[in-house]
């Protein structure tokens, strides 16, 4: 049994999947490598063929109907047989030498018998035409190569957060979360990363920068363009994630407080878009998510809003507004997320 399964969730990839696949090839043979070709209509499939057909024990590759993202991951996480979890989108890369480091951090806990719920790593945005490159580190907020709990965990400062891109997952907990994330959606990735924190307990941090998120393209999910014009997906993972939340079930106080950070940043996310998009019925439904908040569970509502996310983007009328694209205009130009 392999130590990490890799899930490759692909579609019309065939420009990037080969840098994607060879990446993961060099990183050692204790990872098992999923492609999930979700109804592609270039040579994806064939590509992907290709590399299982060269590494039959290395490479599987799994033809679905188009499901998206969140389709694909679930495919991917039933059909693993690793004791760990990542994704890797088929247009992103990682750095082969940090990802053996990690594997073999995971062998041992896997030889020691040590459960460890969540592994995170640094991240890289590789933004196009960027001359530096930000890397998304967590050295002054978790500590460094140690087992840890919550009660280890310092403050997250504005701008830092934990993504897809950062976090491995133990597949028990991904089982016990009974995680499944919705089918032809995007932005699930806020879902895969959010839905499992309450059963994570043990995690492990170490300082290595092991993926390269590629952004800055104009078909990507997460320009800020097809985020307007799919502004009602964005919205129905804010209201999942919504439902979701319980933080009464949670004794750990910074895990609430983590809970609460990203549930804030999402929502902030969403009503900025909308501002953006800045039609009446935008307008309006930036006003239902927040009442949607308050009629769901006042205190987390009153809590999100009081938070400085929620007060940047609550601020009433027209200068409200234009103070919030403001702020998101600086924090975008600092941290270049789309």
């Amino acid at each position: 049994m392999k130590v990490l399964t890799v899930i490759v969730p692909s579609y019309n990839s065939e420009d990037y999947l080969s840098k994607c696949i060879d990446s993961l090839l060099n990183s050692g043979e204790n990872i098992e490598i999923l492609i999930i070709n979700d109804g592609s209509k270039d040579r994806t499939g064939e590509i992907a063929e290709e590399y299982a057909g060269n590494y039959p024990y290395r490479v599987k590759v799994i033809h679905q109907e188009n499901a998206g993202h969140g389709g694909a991951v679930n495919t991917g996480i039933a059909n693993a047989s690793g004791m760990y979890i990542k994704v890797v989108d088929s247009d992103d890369w990682v750095n082969p030498m940090a990802l053996r480091k990690i594997v073999a951090q995971l062998r041992y806990f896997v030889l020691k018998d040590k459960k460890i719920d969540m592994f995170i790593n640094n991240f890289v945005y590789d933004k196009v035409g960027a001359k530096n490159k930000l890397v998304m580190d967590y050295r002054d907020i978790l500590p460094v190569d140690q087992v840890f709990t919550w009660d280890e965990v310092s403050r997250f400062k504005p701008g830092k957060y934990i993504l897809m891109h950062s976090v491995i997952y133990n597949l028990e907990v991904l089982k016990a979360c009974k995680l499944e994330l919705p089918k032809n959606t995007f932005y699930v990735d806020n879902l895969f990363l959010f839905l499992p924190i309450p059963y994570v307990n043990t995690m492990y941090y170490m300082d290595v920068c092991m993926y390269h998120y590629f952004i800055g393209r104009e078909d990507q999910s997460v320009n800020e363009k097809n985020m307007i014009n799919r502004i009602d997906q964005q919205i129905r993972v804010n209201k999942q994630m919504i439902d979701n939340i319980n933080l009464e079930g949670v004794k750990e106080k910074a895990k609430k407080k983590y809970m609460l950070y990203y549930l804030s940043i999402v929502t902030t996310v969403s009503s900025v878009l909308l501002y953006k998009k800045g039609t009446d019925e935008a307008i309006q439904m930036k006003r239902e998510l927040w009442r949607y908040i308050k009629a769901l569970d006042f205190k987390l509502y009153l809590k999100i809003r009081v938070s400085l996310l929620g007060s940047l983007i609550n601020i009433p009328g027209k200068f409200g507004r234009k103070i919030s694209l403001f702020v998101y205009k600086k924090v975008k130009k600092r941290y270049g997320f789309n």
